[in-house]
């Protein structure tokens, strides 16, 4: 079985960014990333806090703005709204979850579409749908580029999308059916309500499963030689570990393993490249905005992205 290094192609596409990003700061353009949390969700802390560091890493410039967890809807619209006023800051994301008494689609809604670097808002959710995207949401992005980095085959073949949110599976099932030369698949978007769901991953010549459930799926649930995309990522207790647990996919590894004829694990597959991806987004907005020549010298990425390196972009 081939393993699917997604931390070592993110490393990849995060030079390529780099490289990007010293270039426009070289014509006086800094692209610029803010990023909203909302209350101390533990896990939401931790991301926040990776984005950061990468943006760092890459030249970007990121200020995290952190806000209390018993905010009011409007005061969380009122801060989204005058970041897209502020021009440090080409990208805006938000940090999801929110706490239960805010509305997850209202509060997006407030950013400005052309800094929605998450892909979540629904005009860009609306470009996307159209088979012109603005921006592609980070993780679907990043799965895409897995598939054609390992030179999987899409086009004509049988994907199975396991999970329809917003986030991940709704957005990728779409793209995956698209009629360019990066998709052209067969798509069947699978949930909890689907009958006979082991018929139809066992139909699949790619499995992708989003539905963050640890373990839920064994090698038993796909043919021989399927390829398995694991985009969940789930805390199982482990006193073994020395944090008391350990990261498991939706996939069972090992069962999977033996069957599957290419998988990514979990951790170090989708996850990585989810944070590599926001970090093309952001550099994404900055080029659309300041009209600087593109700067990624990346194949796969810029046929994607429907990008040319050192053109400018629309």
């Amino acid at each position: 079985m081939q393993l699917i290094d997604g931390k070592a192609v993110a490393q990849e596409i995060r030079e390529k960014v780099k490289k990007a990003v010293e270039e426009a700061v070289k014509e006086g353009i800094t692209p610029g990333l803010a990023v909203v949390l909302v209350g101390d969700n533990p896990a939401s802390k931790i991301y926040v806090s990776s984005k950061a560091r990468v943006s760092r890493e890459l030249g970007i410039y990121s200020e995290t703005i952190t806000l209390p967890g018993d905010i009011s809807q409007k005061e969380l619209e009122d801060v989204l709204k005058n970041l897209n006023s502020e021009k440090r800051f080409h990208g805006i994301l938000l940090q999801l979850p929110l706490p239960p008494q805010l509305d997850e689609e209202r509060a997006i809604e407030s950013i400005s579409p052309e800094k929605d670097v998450d892909g979540f808002h629904p005009v860009n959710m609306g470009y996307l749908s159209r088979g012109h995207p603005r921006f592609i949401p980070c993780t679907p992005l990043g799965v895409l580029y897995l598939l054609h980095r390992y030179n999987i085959p899409v086009e004509g073949s049988s994907v199975s999308v396991l999970g329809r949110s917003n986030i991940v599976g709704r957005p990728l099932s779409i793209l995956l059916s698209l009629k360019k030369p990066w998709a052209n698949a067969a798509v069947t978007l699978l949930h909890s309500r689907v009958k006979d769901l082991k018929r139809h991953l066992k139909d699949a010549d790619i499995v992708i499963s989003a539905v963050g459930r640890p373990e839920m799926l064994r090698g038993e649930d796909i043919k021989d030689g399927a390829v398995a995309i694991d985009v969940g990522i789930n805390r199982v207790e482990d006193p073994a570990k020395e944090k008391g647990y350990r990261l498991v996919g939706d996939f069972h590894w090992e069962s999977i393993s033996e069957k599957a004829s290419a998988a990514t694990p979990v951790p170090g597959g989708v996850g990585p490249m989810t944070v590599a991806m926001l970090m093309v987004n952001t550099y994404l907005a900055s080029a659309r905005v300041e009209g600087i020549p593109w700067g990624i010298d990346d194949n796969i990425l810029n046929s994607i992205l429907e990008t040319k390196k050192g053109e400018k972009i629309g």
